[in-house]
């Protein structure tokens, strides 16, 4: 872990830190919003991260020379510099407009020992330990936050800063008192040393670290075996006064072939909630790419024979259990087996107003009488409508839901078996939907699809709201350390 590794960006970029490069002006379906109190944990997190890095700065040796009245020149050099421990005690993380980050860190302090040796008139040699506090030490770094052209984050340091207001030298050993003589100079060397080691450590760590770390936000993302989501960053994060925006493209694509999306996502108005560490607002985009997906692809098309159905069933897909339902096909085709032909008509659409989430997929059943030399003879074809509730949830790092279906809205569209009792049949097929659909529909939605989360987040207290065309997530954060 590097200076503002993990801890500080992966709470500002990815909490979220969810694809093609995004076209000019184009709406994002996910935006991930850290807040000032996301950005006062990312400044905690980053604290720790940097004190840790800021004690393994190598120190340099370094000497100079001296003079004193009648007795002649010398020199002096201190050698084996070691940084015993490093306190920083504040610091406060801001956004930059158009820019990116701020992190400032101040009241803080370096503690450092070392041995010294000096030389006088060439045949006088003095040597002993040093040791030396610095204190009042205040750092600033700008971080510059943009997007690869593959969607990824990355960020720089744009600048760096480093002050120290107080150096203190206590050298002890054979005439150390003869080098605190010199004690300016010598403090002036150590804290030029230093404020420039502070900074290259930082600019370094933020190039080694921080950058490969937030390389691990997930540009896609598996959901299924064959869909992917779409979590490329559409442009650099953008920083207003208290928080930081995050937009990701957030579209769900078909894997093995990847084609335009015939819709286009909202924009999306966030409220001005603070209370939470970061915000997660998810169009309803996202979710209805999936479905115009599965329905491109022709999952979401079906056929039931009888074969399928469970052997303790009551009721067959044979002409002789479809008596019930339309008398004259016993008679015109005796003991034979049907078959079930459905899809739905068009992508069904998620619909997400406050407090409710719905689906009203319209489909076209068709049945088939399997006629003894393998031929299928139409007999009836019926059209469905369902009203569909879903309740969704997330958890640590996935948004899961869960189907609760209401009941079947079925029209006779065409009969070529005379008089067909449609409210009974609408009976059986709730029942089959009910016991073989639905299970499956929500085994599968309870996988979930992940959010753009960094590595080693994990979110807390969540909240979950629903708006007119978006969820809106809260949670607060914790960075897991190694």
């Amino acid at each position: 872990m590097g200076v503002l590794p993990g801890p500080l960006l992966s709470l500002l970029l990815g909490l979220l830190l969810t694809s093609a490069p995004a076209v000019l002006g184009a709406n994002p379906g996910l935006v991930a919003r850290i807040t000032d109190k996301g950005l006062a944990y990312g400044a905690q997190e980053g604290l720790l991260a940097l004190q840790r890095k800021l004690q393994e700065i190598t120190l340099p040796e370094f000497d100079g020379d001296f003079k004193i009245r009648h007795v002649g020149h010398g020199n002096y050099e201190f050698h084996s510099l070691d940084i015993r421990s490093c306190e920083l005690r504040s610091s406060v993380l801001k956004p930059l407009p158009s820019h990116g980050l701020s992190l400032s860190i101040a009241d803080s302090s370096i503690h450092v020992q070392g041995r010294w040796k000096a030389k006088l008139r060439k045949f006088i040699k003095l040597q002993g330990s040093f040791d030396l506090q610095v204190k009042g030490i205040s750092i600033t770094v700008n971080l510059l936050l943009g997007s690869e052209p593959s969607g990824r984050p990355t960020v720089t340091a744009s600048s760096c800063n480093s002050h120290i207001q107080k150096v203190e030298v206590d050298l002890s050993g054979g005439l150390g008192w003869l080098l605190n003589l010199f004690h300016d100079k010598i403090e002036s060397s150590f804290r030029r040393i230093l404020e420039s080691k502070i900074c290259e450590r930082v600019e370094n760590s933020v190039a080694s670290d921080l950058q490969p770390y937030l390389q691990t936000v997930p540009v896609t993302a598996e959901i299924d075996s064959f869909l992917d989501v779409d979590y490329s960053l559409m442009e650099a994060p953008q920083a207003t006064a208290q928080m930081l925006d995050v937009m990701f493209k957030g579209e769900i694509f078909y894997r093995d072939h990847r084609s335009p999306v015939a819709l286009l996502p909202p924009v999306l108005s966030l409220p001005e909630d603070h209370s939470q560490m970061v915000y997660f607002a998810i169009s309803d985009y996202v979710f209805n790419t999936a479905s115009l997906v599965y329905y491109q692809a022709g999952y979401m098309n079906f056929s039931v024979t009888d074969d399928m159905i469970p052997p303790d069933s009551p009721f067959r897909l044979t002409t002789s259990s479809f008596r019930a339902f339309a008398p004259r096909i016993t008679r015109l085709y005796p003991n034979m087996n049907l078959e079930l032909r459905g899809g739905a008509v068009s992508a069904p659409l998620l619909k997400l107003n406050p407090g409710n989430l719905s689906l009203t997929p319209q489909m076209e059943i068709e049945g088939f009488v399997l006629l003894p030399n393998s031929v299928r003879k139409p007999v009836f074809r019926l059209g469905v409508t369902a009203n569909v509730s879903a309740t969704l949830t997330f958890n640590t790092s996935r948004i899961t839901g869960i189907l609760e279906p209401g009941k079947l809205q079925v029209e006779l569209k065409e009969s070529k078996v005379g008089v067909f009792n449609v409210e009974l049949l609408g009976g059986f097929l709730n029942y089959f939907m009910l016991n073989n659909v639905y299970p499956d529909v929500n085994e599968k939605l309870a996988q979930g699809f992940p959010l753009p989360l960094l590595n080693r987040i994990q979110l807390y207290d969540l909240v979950l709201q629903i708006h007119k065309g978006f969820l809106f997530l809260g949670a607060n954060v914790q960075y897991m350390r190694v």
